[in-house]
């Protein structure tokens, strides 16, 4: 983990670097010019964001990128055209005082390339990966527009050759007026995974569902994905840790805890969003947004420990608060506790407005001996 300093913005980076021609980088890019124009905060962004592609060097490309904005339907249309990976904007405020963050996924040795369907490819050896940001269908319900945006999806992906059920590692749903819609972004997405083979009995995928703004006002949902051709049966698995967390369809929704790839020589593990949740699905600590941190730590250390992580396989961090005033507290426990890691807080409630924190991360591992090809 490596943090640089640029004038007007800060950049955390981690690495996994096994000594093959695919490493992979995950970066937090954040503005520290608080108080100035979204235009200068995006130019500090940007520059740094133009220095660490140097720093990196050529080899080394972005396969996903995430704006968080303060405003979106007045700072979208600033952010620069992005044509190079799949890009989602959402309007999440980080809570440090500032307008803008950014979230980079980056690989080395990758070809990326636009499928002009709301795809981008990212292949390298014998697989493919598919990357999705903020696809969107105006003007509906959030259930109609979660079993469109769903059901566009899955005929996107079976031009690639694929499946939801079979190749769709992770999802992201961001709802407007989540207190209001998310329950129909459920409703949606049961019925539209119930008659694609994901069920109770077969699996789910892993998924956050948070607050979040469309810079167009009369998008409801926004949705953003990624999937995998190439994996064989067996090479994606589920993590429950049934001792801290229950089945998240025993309380009528359907989304995996957290899944985890194997590759021959690495394993990407996907923790969902996760909140102070126990084993009977009931929030903990209510009130208590400490408790809640501290509880919502020892969830997502559960998983982790399961795909045979710990926190130093942690690539990076997005954590959801849902009120503002919580920010200084729960910043100075992530500090205290993960220092150096890429990290975002922003402003975004979660799925019940009882849980006033909830986090999601990525971690990855050296692996060898199963038999499967190389990232």
């Amino acid at each position: 983990m490596t943090t640089y300093y640029t004038n007007g913005a800060s950049t955390t980076v981690s690495a996994f670097m096994d000594g093959s021609d695919a490493a992979e980088f995950h970066a937090i890019i954040k503005s520290t010019a608080a108080g100035e124009t979204f235009a200068t905060q995006l130019a500090t962004v940007m520059t740094a964001y133009n220095a660490l592609r140097e720093r990196l060097g050529k080899d080394v490309v972005p396969v996903f990128k995430r704006y968080f904005l303060s405003d979106a339907a007045n700072q979208q249309p600033q952010l620069p055209r992005e044509e190079e990976c799949a890009v989602s904007i959402v309007e999440q405020s980080p809570l440090d005082g500032t307008k803008i963050a950014l979230w980079v996924y980056f690989q080395e040795g990758v070809g990326v390339s636009n499928l002009y369907n709301g795809l981008y490819s990212v292949t390298h050896g014998s697989y493919t990966h598919f990357w999705q940001g903020s696809a969107c269908t105006p003007d509906v319900r959030s259930e109609v527009a979660t079993r469109a945006l769903l059901c566009d999806y899955a005929l996107r992906l079976e031009d690639e050759g694929c499946t939801i059920a079979d190749n769709c590692v992770r999802t992201w749903f961001f709802v407007h007026d989540v207190d209001v819609n998310y329950a129909g972004v459920v409703k949606g997405r049961n019925e539209m995974f119930m008659t694609n083979n994901l069920t109770s009995e077969t699996h789910f995928i892993a998924s956050t569902g948070i607050g979040g703004r469309h810079a167009d006002p009369r998008v409801t949902v926004e949705m953003d994905t990624y999937a995998v051709k190439g994996i064989e049966p067996g090479q994606m698995s589920y993590l429950y840790a049934p001792e801290y967390l229950n089945p998240t369809y025993e309380y009528g929704v359907a989304f995996e805890r957290g899944t985890y790839v194997d590759y021959g020589d690495r394993r990407h593990v996907f923790i969902s969003g996760t909140a102070s949740i126990n084993n009977r699905g009931e929030v903990v600590h209510k009130g208590d947004v400490k408790a809640q941190t501290k509880r919502m730590w020892e969830n997502v250390g559960a998983l982790l420990d399961e795909a045979e992580c710990g926190w130093h396989d942690v690539c990076h961090m997005i954590v959801y608060l849902r009120d503002i005033a919580d920010y200084a507290a729960v910043n100075a426990m992530f500090e205290e506790r993960f220092p150096g890691v890429p990290r975002v807080i922003v402003l975004a409630p979660v799925c019940r407005p009882e849980w006033l924190i909830e986090m999601e991360c990525m971690a990855v591992r050296r692996v060898s001996g199963n038999g499967y090809a190389s990232f």
